[in-house]
This record gives C-alpha cells, sequence and structure tokens, in this order.
C-alpha cells in the first residue's frame, strides 16, 4: 500500500472514532507527556494547533502557559514549502487559513528562532515504531526539521503506530510517540 492510500485509510479510522474515546485517549496521552523530561525541561515548545481527529492540542497548549513555557505554532509558506513558528500568548492570536488550518497572526505575533525551540510536537497521520511517519503530504516538517537540534517526539493514539511505514532518505524520524498506551523511544 503507497503512502497516500495508508494517510486516506487512517483519516477514515480516526474519524469513526468515538468522542468518549477520543476524549479519554488524548488526555492518557497528555498525562504521559507532562511527566517526560523533555517537557518538564522545555521553556519553549513547537506545536500545532490539532483539528479534526488530531490528539488535541489545545490542553498542551494551555498547560505549557500555566507553566510559563513559550508556545510557538508553525505559519506555513504554501508557495515555497517552507514555515516557521511564531509565539502565541492566546487564541486570539491565530486565524484560519488554508486547509482550514489554525495559523499565528502575522501582525500580532513574533517569529521564533529555531534554535530556541527546546520542544517540537510533530503532526503526523502513521508512524512506525522506528519514528518515521507519514504526515498531510506536504512536507514541511522534513524540510524545517532538516537543521533543528531540540528534541521531537509526536503524539499518537495506537492505532496510528505501524510496525513500519515507508520513507524516504529525506524524511526526518521523531525520538519519541507518546500514545495512550505507551511511550515508545525510537531512536534506541
Amino acid at each position: 500500500m503507497n503512502k497516500n492510500n495508508m494517510r486516506e485509510k487512517m483519516l477514515k479510522e480516526l474519524s469513526l472514532l468515538d468522542n468518549d474515546i477520543y476524549i479519554k485517549y488524548s488526555n492518557a496521552i497528555h498525562y504521559k507527556i507532562f511527566a517526560l523530561p523533555a517537557w518538564e525541561d522545555a521553556k519553549t515548545i513547537g506545536v500545532t494547533i490539532s483539528k479534526g481527529r488530531e490528539v488535541d492540542t489545545k490542553k498542551l497548549i494551555e498547560r505549557a502557559w500555566m507553566e510559563n513555557k513559550r508556545v510557538v505554532v508553525p505559519k506555513c509558506e504554501p508557495s515555497s514549502k517552507q514555515m516557521h513558528f511564531r509565539e502565541i500568548h492566546s487564541y486570539d492570536d491565530l486565524e484560519t487559513v488554508y486547509l482550514n488550518l489554525q495559523e499565528p497572526k502575522l501582525l500580532v505575533t513574533n517569529k521564533a528562532d529555531k534554535r530556541e525551540i527546546d520542544l517540537m510536537i510533530v503532526p503526523g497521520v502513521l508512524f512506525d515504531r522506528h519514528g518515521y511517519r507519514i504526515g498531510y503530504g506536504g512536507g514541511f516538517y522534513d524540510r524545517y526539521l532538516e537543521e533543528y537540534n531540540g528534541t521531537i517526539l509526536a503524539l499518537a493514539f495506537s492505532l496510528q503506530v505501524y510496525e513500519e511505514v515507508p520513507f524516504e532518505k529525506h524524511d526526518i524520524p521523531v525520538e519519541m510517540i507518546i500514545t495512550e498506551k505507551e511511550v515508545i523511544h525510537c531512536r534506541v
């Protein structure tokens, strides 16, 4: 099965996830990430605003704010296929853009330097136990992470983790995947 077919199949499975189960699993994942040294030590966290049936990131963002951590979210440039991160202080700093993504408003947010981001939470549709992922197909994160030196992890429901997914030489694996059942250390 190719990446596109695998992506479509998983997105359909996720869309069928019962709301109570979605909330329960997201909360279990939050509990695990908050206990990680990578979370505790991070001063600046890079994270997307979840949509649909992605693991909820809003509770992570709110917890980060409560702990006086900086929260930076991606701003994508579709024409150049590049992205950068901008600091948000509230959800009012966001606007809905292409593909229904919530991104920072340029006029009220400041750009964050890649070297300032301690913890990067990378989105994806499917993952394998080696840290490779199938994202949404834009390649934004793989390009951004080429020269990133902080901790890279992903949040996923256990049904999104396969033994193996196809990957290419330019794909950058995550170091950890946190599911409702376990923390998978990928680069062991």
